[in-house]
């Protein structure tokens, strides 16, 4: 970072006599007036702010000699003692309050630690060195333990670190400005890790601000407390590089990817301990297995960047670079990683760059200025959700936002970022009434600085992570989302298909006598379902705020509604696109989703319950092995439609394309309670057509109607195509059929 330099200034520099303890924290530079200054040639001022000292002596480096006795210049704690030396003393301090004493370094004995250089980067939105530099990094300067302490407050008057350590008081710690870049910083000898800490600002108008938490902390206090916690970088022993290697060789757009979305607070808690959460390393050892066994390639996480209040779920983070201390701390967080990928799971993050909270010790009105967020609320206020807007803009912001990708991403291992509300970010308009926006340079409604950064931070992801991918939680048809920014798009590797979810779930809920009425809604789908590298959601959004379960949104009795979802889930599995389903819906839970409490576990003692399970479990089986299933998921040439106009009798077909010329799957859904005895569909080639998935099978708890395990194509022409299968289609069901051999 630096190397420990002299912070003394000579009398021919400067000598300054400082008129009290507020004008010298308000300086800005108290080193100008604090630690040792020559004031005379041989003589030497040490001064020092202990507000709460009785006395305080300057002693020799072994802490065993007097240098200097220190008189109380200010009743609110300045010290002054002197001393004759020929050079720049080496020194500590002795501090004497009621019963303690104390040794201790005196922080305005050093230099500076930043360069320019490291300042400069900060604007870099490539490089790391935000998170590098700023924040709370430990030292070792030959011996002398230590942390610097960096912040980005350009507009502040004054800056002081509180803590623990000097009892939350900003008069013993302020920091020193660093003009070039708005830059404050400080090395703090002798604190350690662990204890809690603070920034004291005085903002632009000389208003005392409320407590800010650490921008860059990368652990934080359990909420709801507030302080940052002095942790060393993250920097794990890792022993997953098998892993990562092979995710840098995989295409991830060939590759099956099935996502389990997950809120680590409600997926399963201790009832017995108080209803008490999970931890990481206990989350380890029960969800990852739990999820290897039922198939998923992937575990996206509700975001778990450290968020103030429960009911955000996590989508109002406080803390970008700390994991929430709800779990456990950050070596539990990369020790659940590494479970995961050594169980050949990956890892996502739900992440939130496009808006934050108004919590008075986050980043709003930082430094006593719309700091990260837009002075205008027109651009900077999300009115729906009562959070702050991001300036992209700022070079400063946009570097902060794009390097805490990297960090989540390298550091952590992280398999893929989803980004959320992605549609909020790039209009300016998004949910505002005609008066309440302001447009871009050109007149128009897109936000400039958002794609900007948006391009920016898929491009950085992409070159310091191989193998990993982004996600757009993208609600609206921006052309390009998924597409490459040197094509114009905005980089991500895939984007969540919400009209297709909102479609479907839509068709799937009415009365299966209704739906002749709404067949487009199954359909109209594949019209643009290759535009973009499409992932299915069935989301956490879906099963909240009065929406019910799936399972809830299912028609009819009991029978029905549990062939109904499983229908759905076959249709799912077999449609194109990679797939997400949010956790409960594995089974089939009849509660809406509450992040207050677990999951209904007891449910699996129910057949009808484990059934689905059953179902989804072997649905990601025959997803992952079957090329034709996953290799085009992203190609139109992967998917052909056999049967789209059958609406009188709700039954569509379709049929899916792997790499090989041979590589065919069929899917056919048949969406009414009446089975379908004799259904003639076209096939391409001859041969056997084994029954892979068949959703009415008993052990999912159906009735087992189906085709006995396969059918052998016949030479009928039929739909356009030389060879047919004259099949029996389950009511409420969907079958999925593999050409075994031609």
């Amino acid at each position: 970072m630096a190397q420990r330099r002299g912070g003394s200034q000579s009398v021919k520099e400067r000598s300054v006599e400082p008129q009290s303890v507020a004008d010298i924290i308000a300086s800005g530079d108290p080193f100008s007036m604090l630690g040792p200054h020559e004031i005379l040639p041989g003589t030497w001022e040490v001064r020092a702010i202990i507000p709460h000292a009785d006395t305080v002596t300057v002693v020799a480096r072994d802490g065993q000699t007097t240098l200097a006795p220190m008189e109380r210049r200010f009743a609110d704690g300045l010290f002054v003692g002197t001393l004759n030396a020929s050079q720049r003393p080496d020194y500590r301090l002795q501090v004497e309050s009621q019963d303690h004493v104390e040794i201790r370094h005196d922080p305005y004995s050093f230099g500076t630690f930043l360069s320019h250089h490291d300042i400069a980067q900060l604007r870099d939105p490539g490089s790391d060195a935000i998170y590098r530099k700023l924040g709370a990094h430990h030292l070792d300067l030959g011996g002398i333990q230590g942390f610097l302490f960096a912040v980005w407050a350009p507009n502040a008057r004054r800056v002081s670190v509180v803590g623990e350590f000097n009892n939350w008081d900003g008069r013993c710690h302020p920091m020193r400005r660093r003009h070039e870049g708005g830059v404050w910083e400080l090395f703090i000898p002798d604190v350690i890790a662990g204890q809690r800490y603070k920034f004291e600002i005085i903002g632009l108008h000389g208003n005392l601000l409320a407590l800010k938490a650490d921008p860059l902390a990368f652990t934080a206090e359990h909420p709801p407390a507030t302080a940052s916690i002095l942790k060393n970088t993250p920097e794990f022993e890792w022993n997953d590089g098998a892993w990562m290697r092979a995710r840098a060789a995989q295409n991830q757009r060939k590759a099956p990817m099935s996502i389990y979305e997950c809120h680590l607070g409600s997926w399963a808690r201790v009832p017995e301990e108080g209803n008490r959460y999970l931890t990481y390393r206990e989350l380890a050892v029960r969800l990852i297995p739990y999820v290897k066994d039922l198939g998923f390639t992937h575990i996206e996480l509700l975001p778990i960047t450290e968020y103030p209040f429960d009911g955000s779920w996590g989508y109002q983070p406080i803390s970008l670079y700390a994991p929430t201390s709800r779990f456990g701390t950050p070596e539990d967080f990369a020790a659940f990683v590494e479970a995961a990928h050594a169980a050949g799971i990956g890892i996502i993050l739900d992440w939130v760059p496009a808006h934050f909270p108004n919590d008075p010790h986050g980043l709003s009105y930082f430094d006593g200025t719309h700091l990260y967020e837009h002075a205008d609320p027109r651009l900077g206020f999300h009115q729906d959700w009562g959070t702050y807007i991001y300036n992209y803009e700022r070079q400063e912001v946009a570097t902060f936002l794009v390097a805490n990708a990297r960090f989540w991403l390298e550091l952590y291992h992280l398999d893929g970022l989803r980004v959320d509300a992605v549609a909020s970010m790039l209009y300016l308009d998004y949910s505002r009434k005609p008066d309440e926006w302001i447009p871009n340079r050109y007149g128009g409604n897109e936000n400039l600085g958002a794609i900007d950064f948006l391009r920016r931070m898929n491009e950085v992801a992409y070159a310091t992570a191989p193998g990993a991918i982004t996600i757009a939680e993208e609600s609206t048809a921006w052309p390009g989302v998924s597409q490459p920014t040197y094509t114009g798009g905005l980089g991500f590797g895939f984007k969540w298909n919400m009209g297709w979810m909102h479609d479907t779930l839509r068709y799937i809920s009415k009365d299966p006598i209704f739906r002749r009425y709404h067949h487009h809604d199954l359909t109209f789908g594949l019209l643009y379902a290759f535009s973009e590298n499409f992932i299915l959601p069935l989301s956490h959004d879906e099963v909240v705020h009065g929406k019910g379960s799936l399972i809830g949104k299912m028609p009819g009795d009991q029978w029905q509604r549990f062939a109904n979802l499983r229908a759905y889930f076959g249709f799912m599995w077999g449609h194109p696109g990679k797939k997400l389903l949010f956790m409960g819906g594995e089974f089939a839970q009849e509660q809406e989703w509450n992040h207050d409490q677990s999951l209904d576990w007891h449910l699996l003692d129910d057949p009808y319950h484990k059934g689905v399970q059953t179902l989804i479990r072997d649905l990601n089986a025959a997803y992952r092995s079957i090329p034709a299933l996953h290799e085009r998921d992203c190609e139109w040439k992967g998917f052909e439609w056999i049967v789209s106009d059958d609406r009188d009798n709700s039954v569509i077909a379709w049929l899916r394309r792997g790499d090989a010329e041979n590589s065919i799957a069929v899917v056919v859904s048949n969406f009414t309670p009446v089975p379908r005895e004799e259904y003639r569909i076209g096939v391409p080639l001859p041969g056997f057509y084994r029954e892979v998935v068949n959703t009415d099978a008993s052990i999912y708890g159906g009735c087992n109607v189906g085709n006995l395990g396969g059918v052998s194509a016949e030479e009928t022409p039929s739909h356009g195509r030389p060879c047919s299968l004259c099949l029996t289609i389950p009511p409420l069901a969907t079958l999925i059929l593999v050409l075994e051999r031609a």
